[in-house]
């Protein structure tokens, strides 16, 4: 297995240290005094201290180097510290740090447009926000305006982001504490390893699938929906992608009853499924797009909602009352026109489809082959999820404190893991080399021999 302690001077300084000082403890020790982490307990957390990245890798202020198959919070798609967006970073900052958004700005059109030259035709506006929550949020707004109707719907498995009406369409557990907003409600969409139809076929569980979601809208009565709010492929929740057939027929019923159709594109975008936007892979054509993450992998806080002309009309004459002081501030908008640009001339996207389909695909197939404790490899492009199990036959999850322990045992090997209830995600940049590839095959392979042994 390749040394990932090999000390770089890349982003680090000498031995770690400056003026005698442990910068990585010293990193540590300000962490714990003085941040307060999301989602946690916090007195039990130990973060790993990240001082560099490039491409693929990252590594502390000591030189210790990991393989980011997490992509961080799955967004750096482009890699860590790709020239050409830190040089359109510096270059804007240098030029025009920030303008408000009731301006006309340069930068900020090229981003749309370049944006808009990506999505479905008939979308015809970007509104930008801070993020993919408040992408979520301003999508759930602009249907609930335009259809005059309150109601969402969302599905159980599915995550939308940590602000207020974003938290409530999630399903996962965080939405439970934060119920706050009103005029939300949850379906079970299709997932053929977990059904919850009882199905044994892909076309048996869309079928169902879309039953299940048919007779939710007719029991909430279709004039009070606005929208049904689906992530493409849900992220966070396993990376479930849909049978074929089902998005195609959440279009049609929305289209039967006036309702609007909203994917979240937050996570899938921008290359993660080896699509542009992952619904290129399928046939229904949204009324609203929320994006984030991969549009500039995170180098500068930005997301947005791409808008149809039908629903972009109703505000011509009509106020839209909603707005953030940051919507397309200029440093992101430079980041997301040089994000594009190399991504379109690199063959950037088209390079996360074929690595998804000929290396990470087969690679992971043959893990489930060799390890037992695997019950099932899903995803497309750099988009993966292996789902661990207790029991294959039973399909029992593996327990929580085994994937804690999974985590550490990659962590320790070199490789930034992004793990998620009973599963292991494998999402690293759409960059990733084959022989990184190999590389993290083996330390999944080693991790989950461990895994197959204590069970």
């Amino acid at each position: 297995m390749t040394d990932v302690s090999t000390p770089t001077t890349t982003g680090s300084t000498e031995g770690g240290t400056a003026e005698g000082v442990d910068l990585d403890a010293r990193a540590l020790e300000l962490d714990r005094s003085h941040v307060f982490h999301s989602w946690s307990a916090q007195a039990s957390l130990a973060p790993v201290s990240i001082a560099g990245g490039s491409g693929t890798t990252v590594w502390d202020h000591g030189g210790r180097r990991y393989l980011d198959f997490s992509s961080q919070l799955v967004n750096v798609n482009i890699g860590h510290s790709h020239p050409r967006l830190v040089a359109a970073i510096q270059e804007q900052a240098a030029t025009l740090a920030t303008i408000g958004p009731a301006t006309a700005n340069l930068t900020r059109g090229e981003a749309a447009k370049r944006i808009l030259a990506h999505a479905p035709s008939g979308m015809s506006k970007v509104f930008f926000t801070n993020g993919g929550a408040d992408a979520v949020e301003n999508a759930i707004r602009l249907a609930r305006l335009h259809t005059g109707r309150r109601k969402v719907i969302s599905r159980y498995r599915s995550y939308h982001g940590n602000t207020g009406a974003a938290i409530v369409a999630t399903g996962d557990w965080r939405r439970l504490p934060n119920e706050y907003a009103t005029g939300h409600v949850h379906a079970f969409g299709p997932y053929l390893y977990r059904s919850e139809f009882w199905a044994t076929t892909p076309e048996e569980e869309c079928e169902r699938a879309l039953h299940h979601l048919r007779r939710v809208v007719e029991c909430e009565g279709p004039d009070t929906v606005a929208a049904i709010l689906l992530e493409t492929i849900p992220g966070t929740a396993g990376m479930i992608t849909p049978p074929p057939g089902y998005l195609e027929g959440v279009r049609a019923l929305a289209d039967a009853h006036g309702i609007l159709l909203i994917l979240d594109e937050v996570m899938a975008g921008f290359g993660r499924a080896g699509e542009w936007f992952a619904l290129d892979a399928y046939g229904a054509r949204p009324d609203l797009i929320t994006f984030a993450k991969g549009v500039n992998s995170g180098y500068v806080p930005v997301g947005g909602v791409v808008i149809s002309q039908e629903i972009a009309a109703t505000f011509d004459d009509r106020v839209f009352p909603g707005g953030l002081t940051y919507s397309g501030h200029p440093l992101a908008a430079a980041s997301i026109v040089a994000s594009i640009d190399a991504m379109e001339e690199e063959g950037i996207v088209d390079h996360a489809r074929a690595i998804g389909t000929d290396v990470l695909g087969p690679a992971l197939a043959g893990l489930a082959e060799r390890h037992p404790v695997v019950g099932e490899v899903r995803g497309r492009g750099v988009f993966w999820a292996l789902e661990l199990v207790a029991d294959r036959a039973t399909r029992a999850p593996l327990p929580a404190s085994e994937i804690a322990f999974a985590k550490g045992a990659l962590t320790e090997r070199g490789l930034l893991p992004f793990t998620a209830d009973n599963r292991i995600h494998v999402v690293p940049p759409c960059v990733v080399t084959a022989d990184e590839v190999a590389q993290a095959v083996e330390i999944y392979d080693e991790v989950l021999t461990l895994l197959d042994e204590r069970l």
